[in-house]
């Protein structure tokens, strides 16, 4: 059954096959809540957020509509609890370093890749620095470049998710790459 597309799982399980939900749960969890803990910026909420994601998505699976995607449908679900959970809370948090052994962030996709102590050092600096500025991006602007990076998303799922024109997902990932390498090069003054 691993070997089903999401779609065909959802099918699956709505004809009364729990497992299909599992595997499901199992090929999307770590990529939820990494992007969670991205977007929130703090580890224990994305715990809890991403138990209510996966609690959304049982709850309503049945209103799935099984000719669109499955991954564009669970993250609208994922983008809009994360957002919520910020308007809750009435603040901008800005993402954190936190990555597990088993993740990659946007930045370290960006940085070289190196054997040597001196350059996994820079490599890590580097990365912080990128997460740094990601932090200060629109959120709107860092979940396009999240979900690009880090879901490997392409414009157009990350269009659907988001229910604007692909020229505006691209726009947004093509300015806020912009200002990613301004800030790197210091032409853009920090807050």
């Amino acid at each position: 059954m691993n070997d089903l597309s999401d779609e065909q799982l959802a099918a699956v399980y709505l004809a009364g096959k729990e497992e299909a939900l599992e595997i499901l749960i199992k090929r999307y969890f770590k990529r939820v809540y990494n992007f969670l803990v991205r977007f929130v910026g703090n580890a224990k909420e994305a715990e809890d957020l991403t138990q209510e994601v996966f609690l959304k998505i049982w709850g309503n699976l049945k209103k799935f509509d099984q000719r669109k995607s499955f991954k564009v449908w669970l993250w609208r679900i994922v983008r809009n609890t994360g957002i919520d959970h910020l308007r809750r809370k009435k603040i901008i948090v800005f993402s954190e370093l936190a990555n597990g052994e088993d993740s990659e962030s946007f930045s370290e996709k960006i940085a070289d890749e190196s054997e040597s102590i001196i350059a996994k050092i820079a490599k890590r600096e580097l990365a912080e620095t990128i997460n740094d500025h990601l932090a200060k991006l629109s959120e709107q602007n860092r979940a396009v470049l999240l979900l690009r990076y880090n879901q490997q998303m392409t414009f157009q799922e990350i269009a659907d998710l988001l229910k604007e024109p692909m020229d505006t997902v691209k726009s947004r990932h093509r300015r806020a790459l912009i200002y990613l390498k301004r800030m790197m090069n210091g032409k853009i003054p920090p807050f």
